[in-house]
C-alpha cells in the first residue's frame, strides 16, 4: 500500500538526480487539491480573513519547511499567500515538493 504524501519525510537533495517528468508531475499534482504546475516549480495560494491568520499561515509552512528540511519561496499579502515549492538543487520538480505541499495542505484541514 502506498503512503499518503503528507506521511511521507523529504530526503536530502543535492542535485545529481534527474528533476521528475511530466508524467510523474502530473500524478502527483492529481493527490494535491488546488495546486498548479508553473515553469519549475508548483504553487498554490491560499486565502485567509485578514494579516494575523495569514502571518499564523506564514509560520506554519515555515515549521514545515524547518522539520522537513525543504524551503519554498513565499509571497505574503494581507490576506493571501502565495506557497512556490521547487527543488532548486536540481532545477526542476522533485517528490519532496509534493510531500510538503501535502503537509501544509493536511495542517489547514486540522
Amino acid at each position: 500500500m502506498e503512503c499518503s504524501l503528507d506521511r511521507k519525510k523529504c530526503r536530502p537533495c543535492e542535485g545529481g538526480i534527474p528533476p521528475l517528468g511530466d508524467d510523474e508531475i502530473t500524478g502527483l499534482l492529481r493527490k494535491l487539491e488546488g495546486w498548479e504546475f508553473a515553469g519549475n516549480a508548483i504553487r498554490k495560494t491560499y486565502a485567509f480573513k485578514n494579516y494575523y491568520e495569514t502571518m499564523a499561515f506564514v509560520n506554519m509552512t515555515a515549521w514545515i519547511s524547518h522539520r522537513e528540511d525543504h524551503h519554498p519561496d513565499i509571497y505574503v499579502g494581507y490576506n493571501q499567500c502565495r506557497i512556490e515549492y521547487s527543488t532548486h538543487a536540481i532545477g526542476g520538480l522533485s517528490e519532496n515538493d509534493f510531500i510538503c505541499a501535502a503537509k501544509i495542505d493536511a495542517l489547514l484541514s486540522v
